[in-house]
């Protein structure tokens, strides 16, 4: 049976929009992604609400850097043959990290920590599909219109900056926001259909990449 990692923020976590619980285990993308596959792939879900590419978030008590928690994951449940990675929307929070451009270079740290990582003997470096979230979007929720209202436009980068760092390092690539959009509710999460969604449409794609 193939390994699949699931890495990435609240939307892989299963964040449900306005109620600030999680959706249940079957609506979440990373099992509706398993499930589409059979039985021939488990896919471990390893979602943060809050997560970055590489930065912390210095008003949580929790670490939220990526490039902090990916080592880890990949030492806990190697042997893998794929990680997905879900990162950028919070990197736009920040004043002065709000671009989609610093968002890439952070997936760039991320995929040379996959690919140099020392795995053990008889490992070998996994696969990596990078995927670019579902686009920001206008809500009357205070909190997060204040976070993330300035960078609506830009959410809607991350795609273009993403294929073109696949291409570069010879990743996959899947854009969430072809097949996923925020609720308004909070403007960043997914309903259960639309993160349904996510994990139904990358079957295929993960199939062909691990040949299922």
């Amino acid at each position: 049976m193939k390994s699949i990692l699931a890495f990435g923020d609240s939307l892989t976590w299963g964040f449900k929009a306005g109620s600030w619980t999680r959706h249940a285990f079957e609506d979440r993308w990373p099992n509706v992604l398993a499930a589409g596959l059979d039985g021939k792939a488990r896919v471990i879900e390893e979602g943060q609400n809050g997560r970055m590419t590489v930065h912390d978030d210095p008003y949580v008590l929790e670490n939220r850097s990526g490039a902090v928690a990916l080592p880890i994951a990949l030492s806990t449940h190697q042997p893998l043959d794929l990680v997905i990675i879900m990162l950028g929307t919070n990197d736009l929070k920040w004043e002065g990290r709000q671009r989609a451009f610093e968002a890439r270079l952070g997936m760039a740290r991320l995929v040379e920590i996959v690919r140099t990582f020392a795995y053990k003997p008889g490992g070998t470096v996994p696969q990596i599909l990078l995927m670019s979230p579902p686009h920001l979007g206008k809500t009357e929720d205070e909190d997060f219109a204040g976070y993330f209202e300035h960078a609506l436009a830009e959410s809607k980068n991350l795609g273009a900056q993403y294929a073109r760092l696949a291409g570069e390092t010879n990743c996959f690539y899947f854009d969430a926001a072809s097949v996923a959009t925020a609720d308004p509710t909070d403007g960043v999460h997914l309903d259960a259909a639309n993160t349904r969604a996510i994990g139904t449409g990358l079957v295929p794609v993960v199939k062909e990449i691990l040949s299922l």
